[in-house]
């Protein structure tokens, strides 16, 4: 399981996903598919996000079912900017 956050147009979101990594192309194509198509990816330790986000983090995990899935655990942008420092933050993925 990887969590990161996601920057968009629109601002950043916290995901779960089951893919290997942020640059795979599946999880690129998923992304697209929901209107994402240019974005940042950090990288963050699970665990750090399991101890921010408590019980919303253990319902989504168990919400998990995939091999190949995606779920995001916070789209309030304010609050997913504000949780992390960018010291807590994995080198950047970037996709254009």
């Amino acid at each position: 399981m990887k969590a990161g956050i996601i920057f968009t147009g629109t601002g950043p979101i916290l995901i779960l996903t089951t893919y290997g990594a942020f640059d795979d192309p599946k999880f690129v194509e998923k992304l697209a598919r929901k209107g994402i198509m240019k974005f940042m990816a950090f990288e963050l330790d699970p665990e750090l996000v399991r101890k921010r986000y408590g019980h919303q983090f253990e319902a989504i995990m168990s919400d998990v079912q995939q091999s190949d899935d995606l779920r995001v655990l916070d789209y309030n942008g304010h609050n997913v900017f504000y949780n992390f420092s960018f010291k807590e933050l994995g080198p950047p993925l970037l996709h254009d």
